[in-house]
């Protein structure tokens, strides 16, 4: 286990393991566990929940063989890069120990100013196959359109036929020991549209407690609501245009758009708690366009890679941000 990433005492974060962020190993104090939901709660409960805790977190929402049968696929394109262990199946996703983490970086980690391009040249093929999944038929058109979850989201929404998956997703893996995604929320990149988008995350496949899976802020959407209010009164003090203070990427926040790199001292600069759990093929979080999320880094006990897709959806009826009707691409400015 890395024990320079943290001067901290190695005192087990949460049910007798230790969970690391990008700034160090998380204190017992500093988490709590995310609250489960099922779809044996009436409706009115699941909305209640994701108004209340900024998120609603749904065990076993989409059909467990549909979630392994797209990381089989996406594995099945991204092994030529060598990023697997050999003798595995490709749905294990095992990460071969020989390989060099620094060649297979997750990509939309917030290492790379304005969406560029992760990873050195020696990372270039793998970095390839992870951006061409994302045009996949299998991805494209079958998982991020499944059924069970837009009609999850015109469920808890109330748009009913108005429920549109937004085209730009962003279909992440996070190899062990690499960077893990540091602390946003959605918001900050959809400026150009009505903060009313729902975000799905998606595990596919299995992600332990220590396996690099989200991590949700206590009580994040307020603070979100909160953050956003005083950035927009400082935009227009220092004078940013309307068309700076709608950009992720301005002079009041970080060159990568997010509200800090390390989970750990943003929770002890807010005094709230990290919610954390394991995840299971077929769960799935929808939290709101303010609600603070982040990850761990992924120090799975089986050298698992994790992987997982953000999908958004909107009221059509509404403005919402066109910037990411496309495909994901590098250095597309969202």
């Amino acid at each position: 286990m890395p024990h320079a990433l943290s001067p901290d005492p190695e005192v087990p974060t949460l049910h007798g393991e230790k969970l690391y962020v990008n700034d160090g190993l998380l204190r017992p104090e500093q988490v709590g566990e995310l609250r489960q939901s099922t779809l044996d709660l009436p409706l009115g409960e699941l909305q209640r929940r994701y108004r209340e805790d900024g998120y609603v977190f749904i065990k076993n929402l989409l059909p467990r063989e549909d979630v392994l049968k797209a990381r089989e696929e996406y594995f099945g394109m991204l092994a030529p890069s060598g990023v697997l262990k050999p003798g595995t199946l490709n749905v294990e996703g095992i990460f071969n120990p020989m390989a060099n983490k620094d060649d297979y970086p997750g990509i939309g980690a917030g290492a790379s100013p304005g969406n560029g391009r992760p990873g050195a040249a020696t990372a270039e093929k793998f970095v390839d196959l992870a951006l061409e999944a994302h045009y996949a038929e299998w991805y494209r058109e079958t998982f991020c359109k499944h059924p069970v979850l837009k009609d999850m989201v015109a469920k808890l929404s109330g748009w009913a036929d108005n429920t549109y998956g937004v085209r730009r997703s962003l279909l992440r893996n996070n190899t062990p020991g690499n960077k893990a995604i540091g602390v946003h929320y959605d918001q900050i990149f959809l400026r150009h549209g009505e903060p009313t988008s729902v975000t799905a995350w998606v595990p596919m496949g299995d992600v332990s407690l220590t396996g690099g899976g989200l991590i949700y802020l206590e009580q994040g959407h307020l603070l979100g609501q909160e953050v956003e209010a005083d950035f927009t009164k400082k935009a227009r003090e220092t004078g940013l245009s309307e068309e700076e203070t709608r950009n992720a990427f301005n002079q009041n926040m970080l060159s990568t758009g997010l509200l800090a790199d390390g989970p750990k001292g943003y929770s002890e600069t807010f005094g709230r708690r990290w919610l954390v759990t394991a995840y299971e093929a077929g769960d799935v979080v929808f939290h709101t366009p303010y609600t603070i999320h982040a990850s761990t880094i992924n120090f799975d006990p089986n050298n698992v890679i994790r992987v997982g897709t953000d999908l958004r959806f909107v009221d059509s009826s509404k403005p919402w941000d066109m910037r990411w009707d496309h495909d994901y691409r590098f250095n597309d400015g969202v």
